[in-house]
């Protein structure tokens, strides 16, 4: 079976090299986890280079080296077209973050541009289709299923459902677990609809304790099946209904129950988990891994402990390694891996490089990989849309790194509610200069506590001075965050909206492909 699907993909990649010989593409991978910022990223990426955005580091597009760029039909007509002017609408004219991705989308962005290298302009085209594919973040956990035999996977999901973090959400998967075998002992003539039913009871509660783990832990687990928290187009699917077994249920007879829910796994993984890969995966030039690292952080060491292994386990699945053109014909490899932490914008800049640094820490053991394949990575600090701005709050004399934004309707500081209208700064905490640290234990951090009677004022780095409308009465927390609506759009001289700002999506973009662009 593995080496049928290494002929689909070599089929497949010598099918892009000949596609390219007519318009060279790059397939670009924005990988992440639910709610690390996919979406945001791709939207504002291609609404900055579109629209000749601010990105003074991105050299070929400040240098004026791409001429034109534009969205162009994709290669794959049956996937379909990532909703580009539905996000950027969302994001500047009702300023709110795009949902969700629910299903696979792809976007080709054309660009026209001229190379610094003089036999390069002679003998390469001028033209560059940068393709990416947007997914649920869910499914981006089956990935971790390939290398898995239903038998080890059960073990694994056995081991996860006891851990502490998870046990008062499995207590009832648990319990029914524990039942299974009586409910199959009354099946006495073992009849194969009775077995189905016990089948479809299973994977439900299964389900059941997935959706409510995931939940409560949010998108740092590694729980799977990934399409049982995210099925799409699988929804009801009979495709869904199996799950793991105890060790005690093992058995060899093909009638089985352990042998209904083995088949159905590896069903599972042949028709869905192999083609997802095939198709988005396995065919990558250039990734970016995108973490939500200071959610994590706020949940504590054991969440980024957590993340640590979820990120690390992932990453086996993808193919690093240098780029030598012939061997890339059959077998595609990412040479370049670029680790970000989003969400940079929730932080003053002065804890920029403590974020990187405990970033570097988190992916330490994926990155081992990285390198000894050939590939090459780097890690940053990005926001692909920035919804804040710093200033230097006041208070009692002390003067703090702080942060000002409106927060989104409903979200809360202490007894602070926000409207979703009204403008708010906060010190938002700092980083401990020792990234080690945040994954041994998160210790309480004092803030200066805040006297609304006293004399305070907000200082923005323009030097204009306006006074707090709101603060909270103290910051108890290590980090203080809250969800902050995306900005209102600067506009030019003569009014025109200008592009979505951002924290170093420059740097990120020529990182990834600014050697193709010389």
């Amino acid at each position: 079976m593995k080496v049928l699907e290494e002929l689909r993909i070599a089929t497949a990649n010598l099918a892009d090299f000949a596609s390219d010989m007519t318009e060279p593409s790059v397939r670009l991978g924005v990988t992440g986890l639910a709610r690390a910022g996919k979406t945001i990223f791709i939207s504002s990426s291609l609404h900055n280079i579109i629209h000749r955005g601010r990105l003074p580091r991105f050299e070929a597009h400040a240098t004026g080296r791409i001429g034109t760029a534009e969205i162009t039909p994709q290669p794959d007509s049956l996937t379909p077209r990532f909703r580009y002017e539905d996000h950027v609408a969302d994001l500047t004219d009702k300023r709110i973050w795009p949902s969700s991705t629910s299903r696979t989308s792809q976007v080709r962005l054309s660009l026209r541009y001229q190379s610094r290298d003089t036999l390069k302009r002679t003998l390469r085209s001028d033209r560059l289709a940068l393709d990416i594919v947007d997914y649920p973040g869910e499914w981006l956990l089956d990935l971790t299923l390939m290398d898995h035999s239903f038998q080890s996977w059960s073990k694994r999901s056995f081991q996860q459902a006891r851990q502490p973090l998870y046990k008062p959400y499995s207590e009832a998967w648990m319990a029914y677990a524990n039942s299974i075998q009586s409910k199959i002992d009354a099946n006495e003539q073992g009849d194969e609809p009775v077995l189905e039913t016990i089948a479809r009871e299973t994977a439900n509660n299964f389900t059941a304790y997935l959706l409510k783990a995931k939940k409560a832990r949010g998108a740092y687990a590694l729980l799977t099946p990934g399409r049982f928290l995210m099925p799409g187009d699988l929804q009801d699917s009979p495709a869904l209904t199996f799950a793991p077994l105890p060790e005690a249920l093992y058995s060899k007879d093909r009638k089985s129950l352990w042998a209904i829910m083995e088949r159905r796994f590896e069903a599972y993984k042949t028709s869905i988990v192999q083609p997802f890969y095939r198709d988005h995966f396995a065919r990558l030039d250039r990734q970016i891994v995108l973490i939500d690292l200071l959610a994590a952080l706020n949940e504590g060491p054991d969440t980024l402990a957590e993340l640590e292994d979820t990120i690390t386990e992932i990453l086996r699945a993808f193919r690093p390694g240098s780029h030598f053109w012939l061997r890339n014909l059959v077998s595609r490899r990412i040479d370049k891996i670029l680790f970000a932490a989003t969400k940079a914008d929730h932080l003053h800049h002065t804890s920029h490089d403590r974020l990187e640094g405990i970033l570097s820490r988190l992916v330490e053991r994926a990155a081992k990989r990285v390198e000894a394949s050939g590939a090459d990575y780097e890690t940053m600090a990005i926001a692909a849309v920035r919804a804040t701005r710093e200033a230097t709050l006041t208070v009692e004399g002390d003067e703090l790194p702080s942060l000002i934004g409106i927060p989104m309707q409903g979200e809360s500081l202490g007894e602070d509610e926000f409207d979703g209208e009204t403008e708010f700064a906060l010190f938002p905490g700092d980083l401990p200069k020792d990234p080690e640290s945040v994954f041994k234990r998160v210790e309480s951090v004092s803030h200066p506590t805040y006297n609304p009677k006293a004399d305070s004022t907000l200082e923005d780095k323009t030097g204009q001075v306006e006074s707090l409308s709101q603060q909270p009465e103290h910051f108890e927390d290590p980090l203080c965050f809250v969800r902050f609506r995306p900005p209102e759009l600067d506009k030019d001289a003569e009014g025109v909206a200008r592009s979505l700002p951002h924290i170093r999506l420059d740097r990120a973009l020529d990182y990834l492909l600014g050697d193709i662009l010389k």
